[in-house]
């Protein structure tokens, strides 16, 4: 694979893992950070690189894009409309991605304030690893995290097609699975499957308000609060900045919840409460989906659309840009 100059700007968690992963694979990286022990973590090498690869920090967000031919934007979405200002003051004029976990927003920003040379748009093409823990900062970042994660890669009416091809490239070779989608349809769908489930934790995490219950919380503790131990910077700027799609999400969770009370309240609780369990089981116990084959398919921004509805994703582009392998879950 043709070797890129890549920008990452905030080296946390994904960031972080971002510069360490294409640094592996031979890309020449620079990153930069707001957060001053960060920047020193990452330059000092604590973070130990493989013996050919080699990262570079710079020392602002300008001096960081100066060379490159892509940009990442890694921060919360928070920080991005300063990120995006300070891109806007150099003569940055090449590709950007973000990996913020909310794409309208960021879609948005984009349009408003990133400007090059004489005006001229950046080429833009939203992002979003689905990969994540609960503990952030480069101390924590691995190179090998991408590996089999879906990454949702937006593709609009006015997404440079060839733009979007170079960033499947890119991620696949990091063996993620790019999904191709709309910034729309992200939002909508991770509200539920993503920043609902954060809002869940957290109220359970707070639900458990004496010493006994402490002692007693389990793995249906554990493994239902894991996400309520991010940072509250990080869920805020995730599921404030998708209200719309998370209220919606979360009516029809507090369905559910009803639906919940008035199995309890029955004559027969014990029954109609299986009842109301019982298809959460079955969908739970078929997930994660299987996947056929892998497939070539024209590169069609069409047909892959199609393709990311049915749940699909790529693997893989060819050198030519023709054609694509892609997946479907069984």
């Amino acid at each position: 694979m043709i070797s890129v100059n890549v920008a990452v700007i905030g080296m946390g968690l994904i960031g972080g893992s971002l510069l360490r992963a294409l640094a592996a694979r031979g890309h020449w990286m620079v990153g930069y950070d707001l957060d001053p022990s960060t920047r020193a973590m990452a330059r000092t090498g604590a973070v130990q690189a493989p013996k050919d690869a080699r990262w570079q920090v710079a020392p602002s967000v300008g001096d960081a894009v100066t060379s490159a031919d892509l940009v990442v934007i890694a921060t919360p979405l928070t920080s991005v409309p300063r990120v995006l200002d300070q891109i806007a003051e150099t003569d940055f004029t090449g590709l950007v991605t973000d990996v913020v976990s909310v794409k309208e927003p960021v879609r948005e920003l984009i349009a408003s304030r990133l400007r090059g040379v004489g005006g001229r748009l950046a080429g833009f093409v939203g992002g979003h690893p689905m990969a994540g823990r609960e503990i952030g900062g480069f101390a924590a970042t691995d190179p090998e995290l991408f590996r089999g994660c879906a990454w949702v890669l937006c593709l609009e009416e006015d997404t440079d097609f060839a733009d979007w091809l170079t960033l499947a490239r890119l991620f696949t070779a990091l063996g993620a699975r790019v999904v191709p989608t709309t910034a729309e349809d992200h939002d909508r769908v991770v509200a539920a499957v993503s920043h609902v489930p954060h809002l869940f934790a957290v109220a359970l995490a707070t639900a458990i308000d004496d010493p006994l219950g402490a002692t007693l919380a389990a793995g249906s503790f554990r493994d239902g609060t894991r996400v309520a131990a991010s940072t509250p910077e990080l869920l805020a700027s995730m599921c404030g900045g998708n209200a719309g799609p998370v209220l919606e999400a979360l009516e029809s969770m507090f369905v559910q919840l009803d639906e919940a009370k008035a199995a309890l309240e029955d004559r027969d609780p014990i029954g109609a409460v299986r009842r109301w369990v019982t298809p959460a089981h079955l969908a739970r116990s078929r997930w994660p989906r299987a996947s056929g084959p892998p497939t070539q398919m024209a590169a069609n921004p069409d047909h892959l659309l199609a393709l990311g509805d049915e749940g699909g994703w790529i693997t893989a582009v060819s050198a030519d840009g023709r054609t694509v392998t892609a997946a479907r879950p069984v």
